[in-house]
């Protein structure tokens, strides 16, 4: 798909990583609808994008109801990026039920639901895209992630079922699964370091893996190292193997710190 001139909704726009994905759609001649908690934050952030008549749709997408009423003010929109999200890092009896309820709509439910609310449309035209960032930690799960992993498996699955549903149909879906990102995102925001030997990645590559998953209709986009991705589809092809290992000594105290970074009644 052709980004210039056409309308792209963008949630978790004043992350680190949707900044980022925010610059290279507008970068690409799209015009954003930026969404995402903060109203002040999106104004600047949409004063700052190339281009003109961005717009900001503020909106809380782990409060019921909202995802739809978030989809009915963006109106018709040619391309959806959903990239909000939620930690979800901790054991699961750190989590009060509501917690786990905010967890589920912000990483799974809401963007099945703008999803659904969007892409009738973009049938109808016969064109149209929707992106899901997802995570490594959609194949690969790991110690005190279980409510993130579940989330991120859910969404790379329901991205891989709605494709094959709407693949005749013009409307492209697409996953872009970052590894351990440095400067942004989840697992900057906690301070933990990456385990030696994984590497990172950076929030510009995010974003044109973004561009890339759009513009050539790619079902799945992975942003990491190359160690890390073989690593990634060995856990894929031998889960029993993976587990032992990520629940070695190391990858305790790797996922010990990232849940340390973001305790549940922070968020």
């Amino acid at each position: 798909m052709e980004l210039s001139g056409r309308t792209a909704l963008l949630t978790g726009a004043t992350g680190g990583l949707g900044r980022a994905i925010g610059m290279a759609l507008a970068a690409r001649g799209a015009n954003l609808l930026l969404s995402g908690r903060k109203a002040e934050a999106l104004e600047a952030l949409a004063a700052e994008l190339p281009g003109e008549g961005h717009r900001v749709l503020p909106a809380d997408l782990a409060e019921p109801g909202v995802a739809e009423k978030l989809a009915a003010e963006a109106g018709d929109v040619d391309v959806l990026v959903a990239n909000a999200g939620l930690p979800g890092a901790g054991l699961l009896t750190d989590f009060s039920p509501e917690q786990v309820t905010r967890t589920l709509r912000v990483n799974l439910e809401a963007p099945m639901l703008t999803a659904r609310a969007l892409y009738p449309r973009m049938v109808e035209r016969g064109s149209g895209h929707l992106v899901f960032v997802s995570s490594l930690s959609g194949k690969v799960a790991s110690p005190r992630s279980s409510i993130y992993n579940a989330t991120k498996f859910g969404l790379r699955g329901f991205a891989f079922g709605l494709r094959a549903d709407l693949g005749q149909q013009g409307v492209g879906v697409s996953v872009v699964s970052p590894g351990f990102v440095r400067e942004a995102g989840m697992f900057a925001d906690s301070g933990a370091s990456p385990p030696s030997g994984m590497g990172t990645t950076t929030p510009d590559k995010v974003a044109a893996a973004t561009i890339k998953a759009i513009e050539r209709n790619k079902l799945e986009v992975v942003v990491a190292p190359l160690q890390l991705r073989a690593m990634s589809h060995f856990a894929l092809a031998t889960p029993s193997i993976s587990h032992r290992a990520q629940s070695g000594s190391a990858g305790q105290k790797a996922a010990k710190a990232v849940a340390d970074g973001h305790p549940p009644d922070k968020r």
